[in-house]
């Protein structure tokens, strides 16, 4: 008997990602180990690097963002958060503005760089100290501490440089409509001149 579709296409995404399903109960089953898991275990799978897809079972859509997201949320919600509350109420402005694919690259494009750093510094404390010496983990624990800091302080430049590349775009908009209409008359008014209206030329 030959296999459905939908079974046809699981099997290929299985063969390539770890597939988890989410069933309506709000159960997460992995079926590489054929058992139910936790958002802990998927966790443990993105520190890992494993490639996976979360997909709702019963139509096949992908819900990896929001299993991230949720993840996100609880970490945000013990411990120590990454985000405070202003940068959060920050990114929330950012929805549905023009700059907002701009900030979902740049973010990605930091957040990268960031790895990358982290990456360097690992393997820089590898060979100075090995894997297991006292002096590697104190060094990569002092670098973990000021991640939370650093990426704070990233966002806050984006949001900084956004709000100001925002601001001079408006003045050229306004310098451009001003210019636009200087020549042009209207009824009542010379061309060229000033109306009462007009605080710039007042």
């Amino acid at each position: 008997m030959s296999a459905s579709p939908q079974e046809s296409r699981e099997a290929r995404m299985q063969s390539q990602v770890r597939l988890i399903k989410k069933y309506p109960n709000r159960r997460l089953y992995d079926t590489k180990t054929s058992s139910y898991i936790t958002l802990a275990d998927v966790k443990q799978m993105v520190l890992k690097q494993e490639d996976f897809q979360v997909v709702d079972a019963k139509s096949g859509d992908d819900l990896t963002r929001q299993i991230l997201l949720q993840i996100i949320l609880e970490e945000e919600s013990g411990g120590v958060p990454m985000f405070s509350s202003d940068l959060l109420s920050q990114l929330i402005r950012s929805y549905g503005n023009a700059m907002q694919g701009m900030m979902g690259s740049y973010l990605e494009r930091n957040i990268r760089a960031f790895q990358d750093i982290q990456k360097a510094l690992q393997e820089q404390s590898h060979r100075m100290y090995g894997d297991n010496s006292r002096a590697s983990q104190e060094l990569w624990a002092q670098f973990m501490n000021l991640q939370g800091p650093a990426m704070q302080s990233l966002m806050q430049a984006y949001m900084e440089q956004s709000q100001k590349m925002f601001s001079q775009f408006q003045e050229q908009m306004q310098s451009q409509a001003r210019n636009m209409f200087s020549g042009l008359s209207f009824p009542g008014f010379p061309a060229g001149q000033p109306t009462k209206n007009d605080p710039e030329k007042q």
